[in-house]
């Protein structure tokens, strides 16, 4: 089966799951673009794979491990120029899988043993998302939890910065990030706000015990209310007139930190 119309029903449908969280939402599906997405995908959730021409052509004759995984899935070929039109990138691979999502509980993630959470407010930046599942996952984190002013974790670009972490680390949105930090405490959950008002630096704490570190939003920070519910604040040392890191960037810096201690 070759698509090779712009009209063609599922190609709309791609679109509209692209662009449209609600629809995503609704549907239970998710969007993973390019060759590594589908490499890594588990199987048992892939929905439809599509592949435009030319990519067929690239696949078949120099990526042996893609094509023995499109073999067993039915896929649906598409005209390069109507790829084009359901791709989110400037220059697709020619790879689109539509995804089975996974849903997890925020409450599970507190239960796990000796667990090293993140915590995220009201990140807007899809790319920083994708970047801090993806250092999550390589850093050991059990999960991340956001509120659900956080980017969509299926906008595209989130999910190809994930480079296929998406798959494997658990995520959830927690409707009160206060009452999640409560409920840390009882759980005996340590809770650390990255914060310019922090005394110490963050390398002076033991991160080894059960850990959660709280991000906030790239531009504003943590809000007041979720910056004071937290156990500690612990500071990112800063030098010449820098005031801040990356929201991904400073997330990067205590998971390894947590990773370091924990591997002594």
């Amino acid at each position: 089966m070759m698509i090779s119309s712009s009209s063609n029903a599922k190609v709309k449908q791609i679109i509209r799951w692209r662009d449209r969280a609600g629809e995503r939402r609704r549907d239970g599906v998710f969007i993973a673009e390019g060759i590594k997405m589908l490499e890594e995908a588990p199987e048992e959730d892939i929905l439809e794979v599509y592949v435009s021409e030319s990519a067929l052509n690239r696949i078949a004759e120099k990526n042996e491990a893609v094509a023995d995984k499109l073999k067993g899935h039915s896929f649906a070929a598409v005209k390069d120029d109507i790829f084009a039109r359901m791709s989110d990138t400037c220059t697709p691979q020619g790879i689109i899988t539509v995804m089975r999502r996974r849903e997890y509980e925020a409450e599970d993630m507190l239960c796990a043993g000796d667990p090293l959470l993140l915590v995220l407010e009201s990140l807007q930046d899809p790319g920083n998302l994708g970047t801090i599942i993806r250092t999550a996952e390589g850093a050991g984190v059990s999960g991340v939890i956001m509120n659900p002013q956080t980017v969509d974790i299926y906008n595209p670009k989130t999910i190809r910065a994930t480079m296929g972490s998406i798959y494997r680390v658990p995520f959830a949105y927690a409707d009160n990030l206060c009452e999640l930090i409560a409920k840390c405490r009882k759980k005996g959950i340590h809770t650390y706000a990255a914060h310019l008002d922090g005394k110490n630096c963050y390398c002076e704490h033991s991160f080894s015990g059960p850990t959660a570190f709280i991000i906030g939003n790239e531009g504003n920070g943590l809000t007041g209310e979720l910056a004071d519910s937290a156990d500690t604040f612990i500071r990112i040392p800063m030098e010449g007139r820098v005031e801040s890191l990356n929201a991904a960037v400073a997330a990067a810096l205590l998971m390894y930190e947590a990773h370091r201690q924990r591997s002594l």
